[in-house]
């Protein structure tokens, strides 16, 4: 399954990427839990260092269980990608364009997410058949750069990620975001109704 479809199957439903990062196992797991009881399709687990895979492998192993899809996030080398990709992830995430990472993903048919925070990113993203691309960090761009850079580009599929919230999520998507992505969110009993509020407006 290529990027796109991948990504447009998984988020239809609930317009939500969790992101736990620097949790133990046993804490990725529970807000796995949490993040599949609000309805969450997708779950990504940063790999930014080494520490992080016990993390990454027990978010697998319950996703597993469950038929749920679980991605590793900050994989910024082809070397991060190969080591996750034999753990079983099924889909990769990365801050910014990286080039043989995007290369690599598409050769081994990994659906991938990568990051943009400029036009001449978004422009090379698509050049690459990249459509789903992360705008990041998103509470930096604002929901205005989404809407502006939408119209010149409007093939694209935005995540807003990097400080989203309850309290701003329903703007990035008002603005033409077709997802968020959201950590803290999902853990916080009292956000709970406050993002799911944002997401029943768009």
């Amino acid at each position: 399954m290529d990027s796109a479809e991948f990504f447009e199957r998984h988020l239809a439903r609930t317009p939500v990427l969790g992101i736990f990062r620097n949790h133990s196992p046993e804490q990725t797991v529970a807000a796995c839990e949490r993040a599949w009881e609000f309805g969450v399709d997708l779950i990504e687990v940063p790999v930014q260092s080494p520490d992080a895979l016990p993390s990454l492998r027990a978010a697998l192993a319950a996703a597993a269980e469950r038929g749920r899809s679980v991605g590793a996030g900050t994989v910024t080398t082809v070397e991060q990608l190969t080591e996750v990709r034999k753990l079983g992830v099924a889909f990769t995430v990365a801050p910014g364009l990286h080039p043989e990472v995007v290369a690599e993903s598409r050769r081994v048919g990994l659906p991938h997410l990568p990051g943009v925070a400029t036009a001449t990113e978004i422009a090379a993203a698509l050049a690459s058949g990249f459509t789903w691309l992360k705008a990041f960090p998103a509470a930096q761009l604002g929901p205005d750069w989404i809407t502006a850079q939408l119209a010149p580009f409007p093939a694209v599929r935005f995540v807003a990620t990097g400080g989203v919230g309850a309290g701003n999520a329903g703007d990035f998507l008002a603005a033409g975001c077709r997802a968020v992505a959201v950590g803290s969110a999902l853990s916080d009993p009292d956000a709970l109704p406050r993002l799911r509020a944002a997401l029943a407006q768009n």
